[in-house]
């Protein structure tokens, strides 16, 4: 029986250009790297991120594809991609959910664990 699954790992830059410390807005790049370790080809469709900031204010994101792709990726095979957000607090996190199709059409989610969105100044 085939078995779909996307692993997801993620880096994150601070924007000092597009950031306004000390009260912000504060902006950060993340990059994100989607391996098909499944045994099926997939296809990511759509996405959705959950961006907290450090007050537990959340916005949802949703839509089709990532940065205007929507990659198709036979087992081992990866995607990389980098986008960027802006929080209001200095430091936040987010996660997110990728929602995928295998190429017999069977739907499945890969989770993006959360990570954290931290301004350098506040590391001591």
């Amino acid at each position: 029986m085939s078995r779909p699954e996307f692993s997801c790992e993620v880096r994150v830059q601070y924007l000092a250009e597009q950031s306004q410390p000390p009260d912000g807005p504060f902006a950060f790049a993340y990059t994100v790297t989607i391996r098909n370790s499944g045994d099926v080809g997939a296809q990511l469709v759509a996405r959705q991120w959950l961006i907290t900031d450090a007050d537990g204010r959340t916005e949802e994101v949703r839509g089709l594809a990532v940065v205007g792709h929507q990659p198709l990726l036979a087992p081992g095979e990866s995607f990389e991609y980098t986008s960027w957000t802006r929080i209001a607090t200095s430091h936040g996190s987010m996660r997110g959910t990728y929602f995928c199709m295998t190429e017999d059409a069977h739907a499945f989610e890969a989770p993006v664990p959360e990570f954290q969105l931290v301004f350098p100044g506040l590391l001591h």
